[in-house]
């Protein structure tokens, strides 16, 4: 049924990745509202799996690993949608958010302080973060965070460009410009997968605190790659 470009059959590749689709819905799972169902994301994870199987062309130059994760996020996030958990207000407020980080950055040439974000906005620290924690709830690093069409999270052009060299070096490059310790927070939450308790603990602040922390670096870096988008 499901096959690799060469037409052949490859159950042994969705076994050796069924894994990774739980991993990262149980990565999810902790950012999201409470009626979310972890295992309606497995589930559509494992859509994503299948469709990578099909998919996947290694002559991309990207690992199947790495396709094959876009792909289950797409996927998920795709199921969050079509369940519409997230109201467009929070979508609104995450760009207006994204739009004072330009500002902010733009007229100062440096990192822009969460009080320098909350005088653009017209807003306070305490709003501020609570637009921060709703986001953090619908926004996770991925095809959809780095602002393509919701609805071309399966767009094999969207993916080959997303892999390709270029848009990898504008993500290490703006990743790299991070302050230290967000830069310390992606990695440990990306490349070690921690979970914000385990990070909270090495940062030494408290979990709620490294999850406002994260959702600030996803949309300083959101408004980082805007302009290569």
């Amino acid at each position: 049924m499901y096959s690799t470009n060469d037409g052949t059959f490859n159950d042994d590749l969705i076994t050796r990745h069924a894994p990774l689709v739980k991993r990262i819905a149980y990565h999810m799972i902790g950012r999201l509202p409470p009626s979310v169902i972890v295992d309606d994301l497995i589930q559509a994870g494992m859509l994503g799996l299948l469709n990578a199987v099909s998919h996947y062309d290694e002559k991309q130059g990207a690992s199947f690993e790495t396709y094959a994760t876009i792909r289950i996020r797409g996927a998920m996030l795709d199921e969050l949608r079509r369940n519409d958990w997230a109201p467009k207000s929070v979508h609104r407020k995450a760009r207006e958010v994204t739009a004072a980080t330009l500002t902010v950055e733009a007229e100062t040439g440096r990192d822009a302080t969460e009080r320098e974000i909350v005088a653009v906005m017209g807003i306070s620290l305490d709003e501020y973060y609570q637009i921060l924690q709703d986001t953090n709830s619908c926004r996770l690093l991925s095809i959809e965070e780095t602002g393509i069409d919701a609805e071309a999270s399966y767009n094999d052009k969207l993916l080959d460009d997303l892999l390709g060299d270029e848009f990898q070096e504008h993500l290490a490059e703006a990743v790299s410009r991070l302050p230290e310790r967000e830069r310390m927070l992606m990695a440990l939450y990306y490349d070690k997968g921690m979970n914000l308790k385990e990070i909270g603990q090495i940062l030494g602040v408290s979990e709620s605190r490294v999850s406002q922390i994260l959702s600030h670096t996803h949309l300083r870096l959101r408004a980082r790659l805007q302009e290569w988008l």
